[in-house]
């Protein structure tokens, strides 16, 4: 992997880190590329049973590289091209589809401001563990551009339609007391406990009956679009899966026996 995304698995655990501190985690080329191909890795890798997101530096991310982006709009003038633009079919669609369906449970540790695709990247993750000194915004709008890297679809998902049309066309910052408020932020935190209890939130989970979580994952995602009838026929399915799954019988003979659960992932 390149070093400007870093990837590290222990004990089923795998952690991925952008790392950019100098350009606020901004995402060039480069950086795109380390991170969907660290994201990919991390989805299909079966050692693998949870995932935690993170960030060098103060920021967590903040979005595009624009100084980058301006020299290859100016790239596509001269060619009469459109070849900037393919970015988001070629990596931000890629990072949050990969994050988001992935069967196993991701977790953002945002240690500093997330804007933009790196909004987009928080909002993929199924957790959010956030500094308190963080901060929020879509800031699409105020470069005259649309939503990407999946913000049109998590964040209604998260605050409503409502807020969230007013957050995409009125860009602000929003501290990570008011992103706690709306409902982003599942866990805020000092800023100085940020890197251990976000890896204590991701151990937890890939300690934790992974078949299940990845059973979790594809019903919510699936009952958000479809009926109750649907999504009740979508659990029986799920749960037929996970009942016949070996850290079902652990938990079951773990509970009759009084003691804790030692999941083994399938």
């Amino acid at each position: 992997m390149a070093d400007t995304v870093l990837y590290e698995v222990t004990d089923g655990l795998a952690t991925i880190t952008l790392n950019r501190p100098d350009a606020m985690n901004a995402m060039n080329i480069e950086a795109k590329v380390a991170l969907r191909d660290a994201v990919r890795a991390a989805a299909a890798d079966p050692a693998v049973r949870a995932v935690l997101l993170t960030a060098t530096g103060r920021a967590f991310c903040v979005g595009q590289d624009l100084k980058e982006h301006v020299s290859l709009l100016a790239a596509d003038r001269e060619a009469g091209t459109t070849v900037t633009m393919s970015t988001v079919r070629e990596h931000y669609n890629p990072i949050v589809r990969a994050l988001t369906e992935m069967p196993k449970p991701v977790v953002a540790g945002v240690n500093g401001v997330a804007a933009g695709a790196g909004l987009g990247f928080a909002l993929a993750a199924d957790y959010r563990v956030v500094a308190d000194t963080a901060a929020f915004t879509t800031s699409f709008a105020g470069v005259a551009l649309t939503a990407d890297s999946g913000v049109s679809w998590t964040l209604p998902r998260l605050i409503g339609q409502s807020r969230a049309a007013d957050l995409l066309l009125f860009p602000r910052s929003i501290s990570a007391r008011e992103a706690y408020d709306l409902g982003i932020v599942n866990k805020l935190v000092p800023a100085d406990d940020l890197a251990a209890e976000a890896a204590a939130v991701a151990r937890a989970l890939a300690d934790g009956p992974t078949l299940a979580y990845a059973a979790l994952k594809e019903s919510l995602a699936y009952g958000a679009g479809h009926s109750l009838a649907e999504a009740l026929e979508k659990e029986d399915e799920l749960q037929t899966r996970a009942g016949a799954s070996e850290d079902h019988g652990i938990a079951v003979a773990a509970f009759l026996a009084k003691e804790k659960p030692k999941y083994v992932g399938r």
